[in-house]
């Protein structure tokens, strides 16, 4: 009789622990279940909240202070505010005289560069073209290159060049006139390039720095023109920058 007994305690013990186990079980399994519904939820919430808060942060507006002292001219490298490109008076590929005004509501690249030059310059005008591609069919883009060596570059060879790179006349425009005014674009205006130190007036070494100009003649960014990288970054900020207008 004890043995029965000692066994149906056994039993019982058995059953005990079983029911104590399936319950045990029951719950993690009910709390896995909780855990994968709440996790989706929160999930969810998580990317309505990024979608909601997340604003591109608008392009910086360029300052002399901001930029390299080597490219800017020494009386304004302490400027923090209110800079915008010059008004200006050059002559491109055409004859034509080329102002402020054919660039009035436009965005646009700008850049410096001379015909002759076999270092960075053949890879920066090709590096124009890919964005001349780009902006063909984009009446609010246009493109600007300055010879930084006028004297050489005459209309008859900017337009020899422009017709070997595939200048389209009506997106970009290659310029030359008085060095003096290329210089101090250069250096006071889009601050770009470095003065070459010599006692001759209006040396400058130019660098291989694309500018983007907004339509209000701020400078929004720069890139090196060398760079495939930095080309498409470009191509990006001109998007970033239409939306500012399209506000």
């Amino acid at each position: 009789m004890s043995n029965i007994i000692r066994l149906a305690k056994l039993f019982i013990v058995f059953l005990h622990n079983k029911i104590k186990t399936y319950k045990m079980l029951s719950f993690f399994k009910d709390y896995k279940l909780f855990a994968i519904v709440f996790g989706i939820i929160s999930i969810i919430i998580i990317s309505i909240f990024y979608n909601i808060l997340k604003v591109d942060k608008p392009l910086p507006i360029y300052q002399p202070a901001m930029v390299n002292s080597e490219l800017v001219d020494s009386t304004i490298q302490h400027q923090i505010n209110y800079h915008k490109i010059a008004d200006f008076s050059l002559t491109n590929q055409n004859g034509k005289t080329i102002t402020q005004a054919d660039y009035k509501d436009k965005i646009y690249v700008a850049d410096f560069f001379f015909t002759t030059c076999q270092t960075i310059c053949p890879i920066m005008t090709d590096n124009m073209e890919k964005i001349q591609k780009e902006i063909m069919n984009d009446d609010e883009v246009m493109l600007l290159s300055h010879s930084v060596t006028p004297d050489i570059d005459t209309v008859e060879q900017l337009k020899k060049y422009a017709i070997k790179k595939g200048v389209n006349d009506k997106k970009w425009n290659l310029v030359t006139g008085d060095k003096g005014e290329i210089y101090r674009l250069a250096r006071k205006s889009y601050l770009a390039v470095k003065d070459d130190g010599m006692p001759d007036d209006y040396g400058m070494v130019h660098t291989e720095n694309f500018m983007l100009i907004d339509k209000k003649g701020q400078i929004r960014g720069y890139y090196d023109g060398t760079k495939t990288e930095d080309i498409t970054t470009l191509l990006n900020d001109i998007k970033k920058l239409k939306k500012e207008y399209e506000e």
